[in-house]
C-alpha cells in the first residue's frame, strides 16, 4: 500500500486539497474560492452545489500535481468549516436552501427568546454552548420553518440535515454515507457532548425531528468510499474533524494543557483539557477536541468571529490594501503615537462578550490617522481579542500545565512575522509557529493516514511536529498594560453603543 494521504480542507472562503506523502510532505495541492452570498445585513449564505463542485475540481487538481494516479492514495481525511448548516432531499441529493453560514446571525431573535424562557443554561449543561446564532441548531430549526413544507418531510424521513462534512461524505459516496464525527456534531446545539448522543429534549426544543440527522462517528472511522467516477478509483474516507479540531490535532496539542489558536476568516483558541469536560465560567464554550477508539477528549474554545475578515475588509471593503501581506508592511509604518483601535464587531463580538447585536466601530481617530495606523489596529485587534481568550481559559482551568502557556498558532495570518511578535507582545507569552502551515490539511491527514496503517500512532505523530520560528514577548509591561487598557474601553464602547 503506498503512504499517499489526501486531506480535503473545505472552508469558509475557498476548498483546498492536499496530498501528502507517507513522510507527511505535501506534495500536490488545489484551491479554489467559492462565492459569498449576502441577502441581507448579518445573513451569509453558500452555494453547497458551488461548494461540491469546488471540491471536486480541487481533489483533481492536487492528485494531477502530485502525479500520481487516485488509486495511489490510501486514505482522504476530510475538514470543514463547522456549524454552516445544510439541508437536502434525500433521495435526489438537492439542497432545500443554500447553506446558512457559521457566521450568519438571523437566528439572534430566536437565541433571544430561548434564553428569556430560561433555557440557556439547559442547553450549556449538554452542549457546552451558548445560545448563539453561530451555532447549527437554531439555522437548522429556522430553515425547517422557513422552507415550504421542510419540517413535515424531516418528519417523513425525506431530507437530511448535516454540516459540510456530512454533505460532502454523502456525494462522495454516492449517498451511502450518512455520517459525521464526534467533534462537528459537538458544534450543533443539539448534541449531548457528556453522553455522546443526540439530545431529544433539545430536538423538541428546537422542533426538529431526528429523522434528519446522521450517526455520529469517532474522529478516525470508517466513513465510506469514493464512488470511482469521481476522480477514477474508488478511496477510502477514514478521517472526519471540524477544522478547529483538526487544526488541534495537527499541532499535536495531545495532552492536557496545551493550545492551539488558528488564524483564519476567523480566530478560534483550543485548550485541551484531556478527559474533564470543564464548565466555563467566563462565556468559553466547553466542547469535543476529538474522540478517537471510543474516547473523548475534551477542549476549552473561544471563538473570535473576525480574524483574517478583517484584513479581507482591509483590502476589499476600504481598498487600503492590494493583498493581505501589505496588511504588515503597513502597519509597520504607523505612528506609535497614536492609539487607534478596531473593534471589529462585523458580525456581532464572540467570545468571551457573545454579543449579536455588536457591530464595528473605529476609536482614535485624529486628523493624522491614516490607512497605516488602520492597517496595524486591524491587526493588533487579532491579539488583543486572543489576550481575552487566553485570560479567560486561565481562570476557568488553572493548572500546573496552563501557568507557563506556550501556544501553537497555525492559519493563513501566522506567516506574518510581524503580526505574531504583537501577539506574543500583547499575550506576554511565547508563540510556537511550527513549520507546516497547513495544521488543519495536516490533522485531517493523519486521522485517515494513521487510521489506514501508512502513517504513525499519535505519539510518533507527535514526535515529528516541528518549530519554525518561536516568538517571545520583548514589549514592556507599562505599554502592554497601557494597550490592554485601550482596548478594553474599546469593546466597553461598542457593547454600550450596541
Amino acid at each position: 500500500m503506498t503512504g499517499y494521504v489526501l486531506a480535503i480542507d473545505q472552508g469558509t472562503t475557498s476548498s483546498r486539497a492536499i496530498v501528502f506523502d507517507k513522510d507527511m510532505r505535501a506534495v500536490g495541492s488545489g484551491q479554489q474560492e467559492f462565492t459569498q452570498i449576502f441577502p441581507q445585513s448579518g445573513w451569509v449564505e453558500h452555494d453547497p452545489e458551488e461548494i461540491w463542485n469546488s471540491v471536486v475540481s480541487v481533489v483533481n487538481a492536487a492528485i494531477r500535481e502530485a502525479g500520481i494516479e487516485a488509486s495511489d492514495i490510501a486514505a482522504i481525511g476530510i475538514t470543514n468549516q463547522r456549524e454552516t448548516v445544510v439541508v437536502w432531499d434525500r433521495e435526489t441529493g438537492k439542497p432545500i436552501h443554500n447553506a446558512i453560514v457559521w457566521q450568519d446571525r438571523r437566528t439572534a431573535r430566536l437565541c433571544d427568546a430561548l434564553k428569556i424562557k430560561g433555557l440557556e443554561k439547559k442547553f450549556t449543561r449538554k452542549t457546552g454552548l451558548l445560545l448563539d446564532p453561530y451555532f447549527s441548531g437554531t439555522k437548522l430549526s429556522w430553515l425547517l420553518s422557513k422552507v415550504k413544507g421542510a419540517r413535515a418531510r424531516a418528519a417523513r424521513g425525506e431530507l437530511c440535515f448535516g454540516t459540510i462534512d456530512t454533505f460532502l461524505l454523502w456525494r462522495l459516496t454516492g449517498g451511502k454515507s450518512f455520517l459525521t464525527d464526534a467533534t462537528n456534531a459537538s458544534r450543533t446545539l443539539i448534541y449531548n457532548i457528556a453522553d455522546n448522543r443526540w439530545d431529544d429534549e433539545l430536538l423538541r426544543i428546537l422542533d426538529i425531528p431526528a429523522t434528519i440527522l446522521p450517526e455520529v462517528r469517532d474522529c478516525a472511522s470508517d466513513f465510506g468510499v469514493t464512488e470511482k467516477a469521481l476522480f477514477g478509483s474508488e478511496i477510502p474516507i477514514l478521517g472526519i474533524a471540524g477544522d478547529q479540531h483538526a487544526a488541534t490535532i495537527g499541532q499535536a496539542c495531545f495532552k492536557p494543557g496545551m493550545l492551539k489558536s488558528t488564524y483564519g476568516t476567523g480566530c478560534f483558541a483550543l485548550l485541551n483539557t484531556g478527559t474533564d469536560m470543564v464548565p466555563s465560567k467566563n462565556r468559553l464554550l466547553t466542547t469535543i477536541a476529538y474522540r478517537l477508539d471510543g474516547k473523548t477528549t475534551y477542549a476549552l474554545e473561544g471563538s473570535i468571529f473576525i480574524a483574517g475578515a478583517a484584513v479581507q475588509w482591509l483590502r476589499d471593503g476600504l481598498r487600503v490594501i492590494r493583498s493581505a501581506a501589505d496588511s504588515a508592511a503597513l502597519a509597520e509604518k504607523a505612528d506609535p503615537s497614536q492609539n487607534v483601535y478596531l473593534v471589529p464587531a462585523f458580525v456581532g463580538l464572540g467570545a468571551p462578550w457573545w454579543d449579536a447585536d455588536a457591530r464595528g466601530a473605529i476609536y482614535g481617530l485624529t486628523r493624522n490617522s491614516g490607512p497605516e495606523e488602520i492597517s496595524r489596529a486591524a491587526l493588533e485587534s487579532v491579539c488583543y481579542q486572543t489576550r481575552d481568550l487566553l485570560d479567560a481559559m486561565h481562570k476557568d482551568w488553572r493548572s500546573e500545565e496552563t501557568r507557563e502557556t506556550v501556544l501553537r498558532v497555525d492559519g493563513g495570518m501566522v506567516a506574518s512575522d510581524w503580526t505574531m511578535q504583537c501577539l506574543a507582545d500583547i499575550l506576554d507569552a511565547p508563540v510556537d509557529r511550527p513549520r507546516v502551515l497547513e495544521t488543519t490539511a495536516l490533522g485531517a491527514a493523519w486521522l485517515a493516514g494513521s487510521r489506514a496503517g501508512v502513517w504513525p500512532d499519535r505519539e510518533g505523530f507527535a514526535r515529528k511536529w516541528a518549530l519554525d520560528r518561536k516568538f517571545e514577548p520583548k514589549m514592556d509591561e507599562k505599554t502592554r498594560n497601557a494597550k490592554l487598557k485601550g482596548w478594553k474601553d474599546a469593546v466597553k464602547r461598542t457593547l454600550t453603543a450596541g
